[in-house]
């Protein structure tokens, strides 16, 4: 018996993975339902708005989209601990939810099939979501998914109940076979029941002389069987349960135990060491990197005040500072040591854990991103920091002081993401930050932050010994949405170094200079191109050149009379600069009927 077993075993174990290798569609329905279970939970435990619980949600969603789309319903048949699609286990309470998976809560209200069809909405999803556990505020707790679902009035979901199998026979070709898997038709339960219906009222009442149905008319659907017919294929998938438990990770083990202690035990002394227990395995899990199961253990503490409403307070408050207690320094210390110590391990699951923190750990959190060495560590601490402290900032402007420039470069980065104003000023004073890549997220920052106005303290950074922030900031101010007054530029231009910078700097300047003072700064142009020069003769011409054709797109009346100056006083070089920039700004001026519409058409 036992080789037969095994055979018998062996034989299930591969068909099914051949199916579910060749299947695409039990793939993607499998990812789905794990999902699902997954967000349904999140939404009961933490509210609906939760950012994890909307992370969920909106991941659930877009995998039901694509799925509808390919194959236009997902539809699935519901047993006890499992629900099959095809023939193919699709999900199992033993891997995926325990007694409180989708399978029990749906098997347990009646629920035989569920059908989801294309055209689910976001909104029938976040119902249907809804149903499945009944909302806190709603007076209907009492309801089970099936009423909540039918009050609902979802065009996009079927069902099939119990209590409608009940009344068919389950002989026909179409319905489902003894062993309460579904049928290899295509059709769902729903619609062989409305074909069904509609061949009785055709046919007549279909019953045998005796008055009663044929004898195959006892479904196992029915109520008030006192067991089950077990076969060979069935002993054999019991003992493969079997095989899989005996193999079942030992830590998950320990923490099955520990749930159904939490679930049933009466004694407060043992509860008061279960509680203390739990906070010894979150830093265990904590310790070795374990985030998807720490988000598991951490989910079922959430729902603790469910199974077990008799809790004393003293267990209460345990709970509660166990949950509150998840963003303790020394615990956010423990992340840290872990993330530099395996740089390039799994960080799935990190992110709800850092989510699932409170706002007085933001002082830690912001510790940790200055710590952590890895650029994708960072990048998820960071996305949690510009979720956690929108409303607490004062710690990541605390930060900005900090001599390390990665992590001065991360916190500029979550106020860009904020984009308040108010942030200006502490941005500001990190003008003269020693690191250049700091003083080019400030230059943004502010652009962000002060799109116009005096731009008089930008103009220090024009001086700036790196060429990247010279250039970065000198595009904001040739924006035109920001007014400097001459006497800033002036120890800029005059001095001699000047004259050494690129032609295609020089002539960035000139044009910031054009945009943000206008006339005012024609008189030093006239004199570059009108005065006498010994010294740096050809640097000094080539310079009146720019010059020249930056009051050509000034092309204000003061700019005009000093080219024609130039045309008669410059060197040959210059007079010829200064006639195409004269033809360049009467070209403008005739364009534009207004001096301020020129000198916007000329900053263009």
């Amino acid at each position: 018996m036992t080789t037969e077993l095994k055979k018998a075993q062996e034989m299930m174990t591969a068909a099914v993975a051949a199916r579910a290798a060749e299947d695409p569609e039990i793939i993607s329905i499998k990812r789905i339902l794990k999902l699902l279970d997954k967000t349904a939970k999140s939404n009961r435990t933490y509210g609906s708005t939760n950012p994890v619980a909307l992370k969920f949600t909106q991941q659930l969603f877009e995998e039901l989209t694509h799925h509808l789309a390919t194959y236009s319903k997902l539809a699935f048949f519901v047993q006890r601990s499992e629900l099959l699609c095809k023939d193919s286990v699709v999900y199992q309470a033993e891997k995926d939810g325990g007694s409180e998976g989708i399978a029990f809560k749906l098997y347990a209200d009646g629920i035989r099939e569920l059908v989801l069809h294309q055209g689910l909405t976001q909104e029938d999803l976040s119902l249907f979501l809804a149903s499945l556990w009944s909302d806190a505020d709603s007076n209907a707790d009492d309801d089970d998914i099936v009423t909540r679902l039918w009050s609902r009035n979802l065009s996009t979901i079927t069902l099939v109940t119990a209590e409608e199998l009940s009344k068919f026979s389950t002989s026909h070709d179409g319905f489902t076979r003894l062993d309460g898997s579904m049928s290899s038709s295509d059709s769902t339960l729903r619609e062989l029941l409305n074909r069904e219906r509609e061949r009785k009222k055709q046919s007549g009442s279909g019953t045998d002389s005796n008055g009663s149905g044929s004898g195959n008319a006892r479904s196992r659907f029915q109520s008030g069987l006192a067991g089950y017919e077990v076969t060979e294929e069935e002993l054999a998938v019991i003992a493969q349960e079997i095989e899989t438990e005996r193999k079942q990770d030992s830590l998950i083990y320990i923490l099955d135990m520990l749930t159904a202690i939490l679930a049933s035990e009466q004694s407060p002394a043992l509860l008061t060491k279960l509680f203390s227990l739990w906070g010894t395995i979150v830093d265990s899990l904590l310790r070795d990197g374990k985030w998807t199961v720490l988000e598991n253990v951490l989910s079922l503490l959430h729902e603790t005040d469910v199974v077990r409403p008799d809790l004393h307070e003293e267990h209460k408050q345990q709970l509660a500072s166990l949950l509150n207690g998840l963003g303790r320094a020394e615990r956010v210390k423990v992340i840290e040591t872990y993330l530099n110590r395996s740089p390039d391990a799994d960080v799935k699951g990190l992110s709800t854990i850092l989510l699932l923190m409170k706002e007085d750990a933001v002082p830690s959190i912001c510790s940790l991103l200055a710590n952590v060495t890895s650029p994708i560590h960072q990048a998820i601490v960071s996305e949690t920091l510009a979720v956690l402290a929108k409303d607490h900032p004062d710690p990541l402007l605390r930060g900005l002081s900090d001599r390390r420039p990665g992590y001065v470069r991360n916190l500029l980065s979550i106020l860009i993401k904020w984009n308040n104003p108010k942030f200006a000023d502490p941005a500001e004073k990190l003008i003269r930050y020693p690191d250049a890549l700091v003083r080019r997220e400030v230059v943004r920052a502010l652009g962000l932050f002060r799109p116009n106005g005096n731009g008089t303290k930008l103009v220090s950074l024009a001086t700036d010994e790196d060429e990247g922030v010279r250039f970065a900031v000198l595009k904001l101010l040739m924006s035109g949405q920001y007014t400097v007054p001459f006497s800033v530029w002036s120890p800029l231009v005059s001095e001699e170094g000047f004259m050494d910078r690129s032609i295609s700097e020089r002539r960035a300047v000139f044009q910031a200079i054009r945009a943000t003072c206008g006339d005012e700064a024609v008189p030093y142009w006239q004199g570059l191109m009108t005065e006498w020069a010994w010294m740096n003769r050809r640097k000094k011409e080539e310079l009146a050149v720019i010059g020249a054709e930056t009051l050509g797109k000034l092309a204000t009346s003061a700019a005009i009379a000093a080219l024609s100056l130039g045309i008669k006083r410059g060197s040959s070089a210059v007079r010829q600069a200064c006639a195409a920039a004269l033809s360049q700004a009467q070209r403008l001026q005739r364009s534009a009927p207004s001096a301020g519409a020129t000198h916007k058409e000329a900053q263009s």
